[in-house]
């Protein structure tokens, strides 16, 4: 099995989540950025603005950069829109029950092939993987904060991840 990641999908737009995405749309790959409310999704879409903003005073980006990266983030408040996404990142509270919600949603939702990641730092990447339907496609990864600048993620395998879904994983931009 061969996943090459054109379209990552983010659930949640909070500091996570937007870190996420500008550092996916600062490498070149398309984002779909979903919270539950439009106000979060333009906040976060404006912080990525104004991180990059940043960047580009002190000449670690251009304004061309910057458009660039903007232009492959896509908000939304629907889950449809992370249809086309070949990797699904939750990104939302630390919360146990709250994540197993979004995941079981994401499972009946997106294609089989689809790899489905959450960001967690306490929670067991096996229990969240067990109530899908695609435990071998399910992995952790832990963003350090802040995303972009860190740019470090530890990949946490569960105990059914399979390995081709942790090499695609880990052979993204």
């Amino acid at each position: 099995m061969s996943t090459e990641i054109t379209t990552v999908g983010i659930i949640g737009a909070g500091t996570m989540g937007n870190g996420i995405a500008q550092a996916c749309a600062v490498a070149g790959v398309r984002v779909v950025m979903v919270d539950i409310a439009q106000a979060a999704v333009d906040k976060g879409v404006a912080t990525v603005g104004a991180s990059l903003d940043r960047l580009i005073k002190k000449d670690k980006l251009t304004a061309a950069q910057k458009e660039a990266a903007l232009a492959l983030i896509q908000g939304g408040t629907s889950y449809d829109d992370l249809k086309g996404a070949q990797l699904v990142i939750e990104a939302a509270t630390e919360n146990h029950e709250l994540k197993l919600r979004i995941l079981k949603q994401l499972d009946g939702l997106l294609a089989p092939e689809t790899i489905i990641a959450s960001n967690t730092s306490s929670i067991s990447i096996t229990q969240l993987a067990a109530p899908t339907s695609r435990p071998d496609r399910f992995i952790g990864m832990h963003f350090f904060n802040p995303v972009p600048m860190m740019a470090l993620v530890e990949l946490i395998r569960g105990y059914l991840t399979s390995d081709a879904t942790h090499d695609a994983v880990r052979s993204s931009p």
